[in-house]
């Protein structure tokens, strides 16, 4: 049963599986994007470790300017000299903001507080920035969206966002007080996180210490812009990458279902219209297919060969069935005739020559359905026999020697003219003997009382040659190619009926030609030209 071809909205194995193959760039692009935080991390330790260094030269600074003894002798920060110096230090970084935090956690100074005339109190924001648009928005939704899915490390460990100072967007100090409280002063973590409006700040906590003892903390926060667009930049090129390589995947995926797909499709269809005997005997495959050069149009020209083959098959069968039913026809027509007559006689001796003729059809219907037998296999016992060297040298003597033994008067003598050895080819021995045997018992037919037939065997080239010559009275020169028709029906007058079923030439072509060999008919002529015998040529490749 036929396997239908799938319909066209469904996706073939083959198609799928380019689509895998040219999707792995895709693959890796897209990796590459997911894992772009790697390079993002790299560029926010840098920043990280700037920014903190920055916060210890405020810190060392305010230690030795700004720090005064209380009445208890204990060293604190003096707000009327912390302010000032934190404005000079803080004003080369216009991005930034920095806040001191006492021993207490209360805040001491603000870079963006400032007082004004008449002691008016005004605080400065960060300067503004242009807020992203949609498009940055959606790329990085996007990246955010993906490496979700993923197992993704924090880059620093964020705060906890608590409000500070009326700031909703600055950390909480009391663990960066905590922390650089201790005698090891441990060092407080950065504080990473992207503002409501889309910034990307950075926040470090230093201490303040004089004296081996901590006064306060400085918090810098620093807008980490070069990041973020270094990170953005990537990003971009990674999706105009990633789009461009789809759109070439897409194209090429197309192009090669168009190109290997589909016509592997059109020709299991063509395969599946050969197999119901529905395709044109001239065009059994698309033209278009048949005509590429690539390895799709040469598996195109052996299916339309293979057809044409398939085709001549089925044609060389019915002929032969016809053959067949005209050649069985004939003896059951006379045995049929002689039963009819011998019901209607009483004549004894006419019935006696009638039983005969019936016992000589019945002869001949024998031989006749045990050579169509042999004929009607012997293509597929060949193609499944596996061959292997054969020296004919020996069989020729072999031959040779039993038609001497088994000679009768008159009977024609046998005259080898081949090596001992040396006559090698590849072949199955059993049906090369058989070949040989037919060609000796034709000559044997044809030859005259005493006569002569030679068996000759030699090697020419790239071939092994075997010749079987009789004297008799030829072929006539018309038919030396019908010779090995089947059913040819030319026999000797003296030969008995029935005898032969005209199948032996035709079966010995047919295993010659299993064996990539050749057989040909010719006459031997004398010096004048007339014709003096038969000769029989075989020409098998050495083994």
């Amino acid at each position: 049963m036929s396997v239908p071809p799938p319909p066209p909205w469904r996706m073939s194995p083959l198609l799928r599986r380019i689509l895998l193959v040219n999707a792995l760039p895709l693959a890796l692009i897209v990796a590459a994007l997911l894992y772009l935080d790697q390079y993002q991390h790299g560029l926010l330790t840098a920043e990280v470790t700037a920014l903190r260094e920055q916060a210890r030269i405020y810190a060392g600074a305010l230690a030795e300017s700004a720090v005064q003894p209380n009445a208890a002798n204990q060293p604190t920060i003096n707000a009327d000299l912390a302010r000032p110096l934190l404005y000079r230090l803080i004003e080369p970084t216009p991005n930034a903001q920095a806040l001191i935090y006492g021993a207490d956690g209360q805040v001491i100074a603000n870079s963006r507080i400032r007082q004004g005339p008449g002691g008016a109190i005004i605080t400065e924001p960060l300067p503004s920035v242009r807020p992203r648009d949609d498009f940055a928005r959606a790329i990085s939704f996007l990246y955010d969206q993906f490496l979700a899915f993923l197992p993704n490390p924090e880059i620093a460990p964020a705060g906890s966002g608590s409000e500070a100072a009326g700031l909703g967007w600055q950390p909480s100090v009391r663990e960066a007080l905590r922390l650089t409280s201790t005698p090891a002063h441990h060092q407080a973590a950065p504080y990473i996180r992207r503002a409501p409006d889309g910034r990307l700040l950075i926040t470090v906590a230093e201490p303040i210490i004089r004296s081996k003892q901590s006064v306060g903390v400085v918090l810098l926060t620093r807008e980490a812009t070069e990041v973020d667009r270094a990170v953005f930049a990537i990003r971009v090129s990674i999706l105009a990458l990633f789009g461009l390589a789809l759109a070439l995947t897409v194209l090429l995926s197309a192009y090669l279902a168009r190109t290997i797909a589909t016509p592997l499709l059109r020709l299991a269809a063509s395969a599946n219209r050969l197999r119901e005997g529905r395709a044109a005997m001239a065009e059994p495959v698309p033209p278009a297919i048949a005509a590429r050069s690539d390895e799709i149009g040469t598996l195109a020209r052996a299916l339309a060969d293979s057809a044409h083959a398939l085709w001549a098959r089925m044609d060389a069968i019915e002929r032969f069935a016809a053959d067949v039913a005209h050649e069985i026809k004939n003896p059951l027509s006379s045995i049929r005739s002689a039963i009819e007559t011998i019901r209607r006689m009483d004549d004894p001796a006419r019935a006696a020559r009638l039983f005969d003729i019936i016992a000589q059809d019945v002869q001949r219907l024998d031989r006749l359905i045990s050579d169509i037998s042999d004929s009607s296999r012997l293509d597929s016992e060949m193609s499944r026999t596996a061959l292997e060297p054969v020296d004919l040298a020996p069989i020729l003597s072999a031959l040779a020697e039993i038609h001497e033994a088994t000679r009768k008067d008159r009977d024609p003598v046998m005259l080898l003219d081949a090596p001992k050895s040396g006559l090698v080819v590849r072949g199955a021995e059993g049906r090369l003997v058989q070949v040989l045997r037919n060609l000796i018992g034709n000559a044997a037919s044809f030859s005259p009382p005493n006569g002569k037939i030679w068996l000759r065997g030699r090697e020419t080239g790239s071939m092994i040659e075997i010749a079987v010559e009789d004297e008799g009275p030829g072929i006539p020169d018309a038919k030396l190619n019908d010779v090995f028709d089947r059913f040819y029906s030319e026999r000797p007058q003296s030969e008995s009926f029935g005898s032969h079923s005209g199948l032996g030439l035709s079966i010995s072509r047919q295993i010659i030609e299993a064996h990539l060999g050749r057989i040909m008919a010719e006459n031997r002529r004398n010096a004048s030209g007339a014709i003096i015998g038969a000769r029989f040529v075989i020409r098998v490749p050495k083994g």
